[in-house]
């Protein structure tokens, strides 16, 4: 149906990092001369401090933060960042160490060396927000520091993707004057280290981004400003791009509005740029709530969702059914929930439900959020609603709230079923697995699952050759298909749109999906 550019990417774990000749130390390139290049999302940040997210907010993170390693454009493993090298000094992977690039800075000018690395780890555990990113720090035991460029990462257990964790935003670093270490900042600042610095900033509204002239890492910049404008509404974005109000858009585009750009693009002077991800869409059930903790309650609903009518008849085919929360394109995919469910199926359903004892219709309440995920989400939860209740087995009511409060009320426990969308801190099946289970995960929804956390987590990070954990992650893949406490529903695409005057719409996506604004340029200019 589509014919775009496209850009796949894929992440393997190494075990030593080098630092790269020509990764932008010296003599970036700009070229702005028209003012800041306006990008819209609908992907606006629930907090600005790293300690508390893992979230949509990791875009605003990527530009302004700076990471121990990051990646270049297209590129299929971590780099030194802030680094200068990282390397796995034992054989068991257990003991990771970096050494910093002399003379960083913070974009406030002090000092940023081992202690403040440290202490930005630190301090994540120490917050330890519920349904933040401490969930992915699991395996680290102690952050040590060696003189004023090394810091050692000490590990409870092996743990070949560690590097990959450390290229998350949640892993960024922070000045020690300005973040508390037990709280959270809270004067709707940031002082950080990456490309750009945070210069001016409205909550749900804008971004100003300007460049940080202290920086010193991997990113080479290709304009002087950045302003992120935040909808709520993807048709408004959609209204503001073709009115050249801003230039880029991306994150939060409907299906109606990928095809109305791609048919239209050339006449109305746009471009649209498609890059196949690893980016999936699933439902959460809430074991607290008396009837989606009923294991026949989330089998049935299992047995009835069509993902291919809510894949074409509402996202056009713009995203593709999903039968296994570890999307395809990565190691140990499956498609669990199709081969033990098949087909939608009333009279199956029907019978899980009997068979449990439950002859009424059952009550149950969806939520959605109104402005993370495009306006595409509320038409596919009213999807969802007819598919349950034609069987005559469900009685469904549709919730929703902003992403904001949405968050706060998921990691309350507040809602029975919720939706969730999952863009990739790393493209490894363990970053579709491991956050979704233990005491404390991405979802704020205990998921006790001993066999995955302590059996075949530990085994599949004790192997560097992460081609050979696939038994491992199927074997964890048929446990979440036995639960049915997570319910796959598609694997999506990253598109972005932009005015045929901006370049680098085909770089500005890193394997976790999020935007790399500093490779955007004008034409013209550049």
């Amino acid at each position: 149906m589509f014919n775009r550019n496209r850009s796949l990417q894929h992440v393997a774990v190494i075990a030593s990092i080098s630092l790269v000749s020509g990764c932008g130390l010296l003599g970036d390139e700009s070229s702005e001369d028209a003012g800041p290049i306006v990008v819209g999302t609908t992907s606006a940040p629930s907090t600005l401090d790293p300690a508390a997210s893992w979230d949509s907010s990791w875009e605003l993170f990527r530009n302004v933060y700076q990471t121990l390693l990051n990646y270049k454009p297209g590129g299929t493993t971590p780099e030194p960042d802030a680094a200068e090298s990282c390397e796995f000094t034992d054989t068991t992977s257990t003991v990771y160490s970096c050494t910093l690039r002399e003379g960083l800075k913070f974009s406030n000018g002090h000092t940023l060396d081992a202690e403040a690395v440290k202490y930005s780890i630190d301090r994540i555990k120490k917050i330890n927000v519920n349904g933040g990113p401490a969930g992915l720090l699991g395996t680290l035991s102690q952050v040590q520091t060696k003189g004023d460029r090394e810091v050692i990462f000490r590990l409870s257990q092996p743990d070949a993707t560690f590097p990959l964790v450390l290229t998350t935003p949640a892993m960024s670093i922070v000045d020690p004057e300005e973040y508390p270490a037990t709280a959270l900042r809270e004067d709707g600042k940031i002082t950080g280290s990456g490309p750009y610095r945070l210069n001016s900033y409205d909550e749900g509204e804008k971004a100003e981004l300007v460049r940080n002239d202290n920086y010193k890492g991997i990113a080479d910049r290709k304009n002087d400003a950045v302003t992120i404008r935040y909808f709520q509404q993807s048709d408004d974005m959609v209204k503001a791009l073709k009115n050249k109000e801003i230039a880029v858009v991306y994150r939060g585009l409907g299906a109606s509005d990928i095809v109305d750009i791609d048919t239209n693009q050339k006449d109305e002077g746009l471009q649209l740029v498609e890059n196949p991800t690893t980016e999936i869409s699933y439902l959460v059930f809430n074991p607290s709530d008396p009837w989606a903790a009923k294991p026949a309650v989330r089998k049935a609903i299992a047995q009835l969702v069509d993902r291919s009518a809510l894949v074409h008849n509402v996202y056009k085919d713009t995203v593709e059914p999903l039968y296994s929360m570890v999307p395809a394109g990565l190691i140990g995919h499956t498609t669990g929930f199709f081969d033990d469910f098949g087909n939608p199926s009333v009279a199956k359903a029907k019978k899980l439900l009997t068979e449990a004892g439950i002859t009424e219709r059952v009550p149950l309440t969806l939520w959605y959020t109104t402005d993370r995920y495009g306006s595409t989400t509320k038409p596919a939860f009213e999807e969802l609603k007819r598919q349950l209740e034609d069987s005559g087995l469900f009685t469904i009511t549709l919730k929703s709230r902003p992403w904001k409060t949405y968050v706060k009320g998921y990691q309350d426990g507040e809602y029975p079923v919720f939706g969730r969308g999952w863009f990739p801190d790393f493209n490894d099946a363990d970053n579709f697995i491991a956050p979704f289970v233990g005491e404390q995960n991405a979802l704020g929804t205990p998921y006790k699952s001993p066999t995955i956390t302590g059996k075949l987590l530990p085994e599949s990070r004790a192997e560097s050759d992460r081609a050979a954990v696939k038994q491992q992650i199927e074997e964890a893949q048929q446990i979440f298909v036995d639960d049915a406490r997570l319910l796959p529903l598609w694997q999506g695409k990253q598109y972005v749109a932009g005015d045929e005057e901006i370049s680098g719409l085909e770089k500005v996506i890193d394997p976790a999906t999020m935007m790399t604004m500093w490779e955007l340029y004008r034409k013209t200019s550049w």
